[in-house]
């Protein structure tokens, strides 16, 4: 399977051109011959908290399901369509859609763990629901941004089967290096391919996204890095199962698990 994670400069607020640029970057990323396409967290306004509103808020997620199901049906490509900010049932929520090749909304998530530091909390309810789903046939996963920080979290997923998990993310500049590493220990601890996709450029003011997407395999190398500068760009690898059976046969993590203890 050939990943590309979409890098992105967010324009905060500007959903006509965040959609705009978003469309631009999928099509680059099917003709450099993708199988999955991954955009980052909150691609289409930015990370609203305080002042998130019905203009901003996608209700029910209709756009971004007809777009990235249209998209991806049109260019025979998978999108996992990072998240954006949705309003349902009278909340608002921080949801991610996958669209497979047919043009199918196969999979919808709503992130669990909000991050009251910058009171998505206050704003924002909390999904409840892990979410797995297949993409040619290769089971995958999704979490956003600062689930990452929850070991427990990206565990379930791996006990669940999955074996690609994506990280769409607005990750701020100040912290990239947790980003690197908590992003790599996931990998590591869980055996398991990480698509970790974030803004990067201004996400409001004085405040940077760290960019650095990278696509990890299940011994923590890097497959792909957008590296430090935090400009946008498309990074692309392909990644091999072969390789997550191997490390899980020589490396026998699962099997000398003790979940009685914990």
């Amino acid at each position: 399977m050939k990943i590309c994670a979409i890098q992105m400069q967010v324009a905060l607020k500007q959903l006509e051109a965040n959609y705009q640029k978003a469309e631009a970057l999928i099509r680059k990323a099917a003709a450099a011959g993708a199988d999955v396409a991954v955009l980052p967290e909150m691609w289409s306004g930015g990370f609203i908290t305080t002042d998130l509103d019905e203009r901003l808020a996608d209700g029910d997620g209709r756009r971004a399901q007809a777009f990235l199901g249209q998209l991806a049906g049109e260019l025979k490509i998978n999108i996992v369509g990072g998240s954006v900010a949705t309003k349902k049932a009278g909340n608002y929520y921080n949801t991610g859609y996958v669209a497979d090749r047919q043009g199918r909304i196969i999979a919808d998530y709503d992130k669990a763990h909000l991050f009251s530091f910058a009171g998505e909390d206050k704003r924002f309810s909390a999904g409840d629901q892990l979410v797995t789903f297949a993409l040619d046939g290769i089971p995958c996963g999704i979490i956003i941004c600062y689930e990452i920080r929850f070991p427990e979290w990206a565990r379930k997923q791996a006990l669940a089967g999955t074996k690609v998990i994506f990280v769409p993310a607005e990750w701020p500049l100040p912290r990239v290096g947790h980003w690197r590493v908590l992003n790599q220990a996931r990998a590591i601890e869980n055996q398991i391919f990480v698509v970790a996709v974030n803004g990067c450029g201004e996400a409001v003011k004085d405040q940077q996204n760290a960019g650095n997407s990278m696509i990890i395999d299940p011994l923590g190398k890097l497959l792909a890095d957008a590296g430090t500068d935090p400009q946008e760009k498309l990074i692309i690898a392909n990644v091999d199962l072969a390789e997550l059976d191997l490390a899980r046969n020589k490396m026998t993590v699962f099997q000398d698990r003790r979940p009685e203890l914990y």
